[in-house]
């Protein structure tokens, strides 16, 4: 196999496939990038055996063929190459090696041979549809905060991604949730996205596809099986096994009969809630609001490290209430906000709240709070 490729090219294509693979590897073919070159382009495809990235980009091929190569190494030589320079990788496969040559720069890698590198089976997609970059971007980009980390409830693990009712039609929906916060983002159905299975998207799986978002004008090619899920543009295939488990009815934890209401500008609230945070005890990081007649007190008493107060005008009309919350999960829901008003609803100060951004009906959050 002989190849060249501009060196931009090359980085873009190889950093999407080097982010896949793990860092620490018992099985050393899974530490390689396959590089496979045909006609006028070369294909890059990395796995974890959970997920497999295929990028391919264009290229002079001299020499048809394929090898595998550690994809970071690969990586960390691409990026430190001059900008603009064309690079050469030549294998020659009975030695075991790839030979990786920029102006006066020459690398010699060691190789392992493509039949022992793992390709992820491809199944039958019992749906296909299309979706432009924005909308998909904005479903995980704003349920992505709540995924859980815990491994036992392996489950929450993900973003659930279903069909569902809103306003009595149906809408594509994301909702991650910890147990502590939830979050419930809406868009339009795509019209071949109807009979879609529910699934869970990974938490490394959302990390990754987000670099195929970036590009507002891109339309993405969903797949979705019940045990697999794939994303595609024209360069770039994104294929994820989904979390096998069942995601809990998180409808039974949305309250419904939350009256009070807050409206503030989202901003200066997640502003103001991160200044007096800053005093507050690592362990619990606890936030008081103080909601009176069109006036928030936000506070923190920690005993160890000090006290904060600050005021905000806000707009409330109900009764005078108190109620505690975990700075972080604050500023992460605040931080959410497209528009310029954040609407909280409360009902006691034991009880969930909820969140939505002005009067958008399509994205809800839930978070709840804690004794102060």
């Amino acid at each position: 196999m002989k190849l060249s490729i501009e060196r931009g090219t090359l980085l873009k294509a190889v950093s999407q496939a080097q982010s896949v693979v793990e860092r620490r590897n018992t099985i050393p073919i899974l530490a390689n990038v396959l590089i496979e070159a045909d006609g006028d382009t070369v294909q890059f495809r990395a796995t974890d055996l959970d997920i497999e990235v295929v990028d391919k980009a264009p290229a002079q091929v001299e020499r048809a063929g394929a090898t595998t190569v550690a994809a970071t190494t690969l990586h960390e030589i691409i990026r430190k190459l001059p900008d603009g320079a064309l690079v050469t990788l030549t294998a020659d496969s009975a030695a075991g090696r790839l030979t990786v040559e920029a102006g006066r720069s020459n690398f010699s890698l060691a190789t392992l041979p493509r039949e022992n590198f793992p390709v992820m089976a491809s199944s039958e997609y019992d749906t296909n549809f299309s979706a432009a970059a924005p909308v998909l971007r904005r479903l995980f980009d704003k349920s992505k905060f709540a995924i859980s980390t815990e491994e036992t409830r392996y489950y929450l693990n993900g973003v659930y991604m279903h069909v569902s009712e809103a306003d009595g039609g149906n809408v594509l929906r994301c909702v991650a949730t910890d147990g502590h916060r939830l979050a419930r983002i809406d868009a339009d159905l795509p019209s071949e996205a109807g009979g879609m299975p529910g699934v869970i998207v990974p938490r490394k799986t959302v990390g990754e596809l987000r670099k195929l978002l970036d590009d507002d004008d891109a339309q993405i090619a969903v797949s979705v099986s019940e045990t697999k899920i794939r994303f595609a543009t024209p360069d770039i295939t994104l294929t994820s096994k989904v979390i096998d488990g069942t995601f809990p009815d998180y409808t039974r934890v949305i309250p419904q009969g939350n009256t009070k209401r807050l409206e503030v500008d989202a901003g200066e609230f997640a502003q103001a809630v991160d200044r007096v945070a800053t005093v507050s005890s690592e362990r619990s990081r606890a936030v008081k609001l103080q909601l009176d007649e069109d006036r928030l007190i936000l506070s923190v008493n920690a005993p160890d490290s000090g006290a904060a107060e600050e005021e905000l005008a806000v707009a409330y009309r109900d009764d005078r209430m108190e109620i505690g919350f975990n700075a972080k999960y604050l500023l992460e829901i605040a931080s959410q906000v497209d528009r310029e008003n954040a609407v909280f609803l409360f009902n006691s100060a034991g009880d969930p709240t909820l969140m939505r951004e002005g009067n958008d009906q399509s994205a809800l959050y839930v978070v709840m709070p804690m004794r102060v």
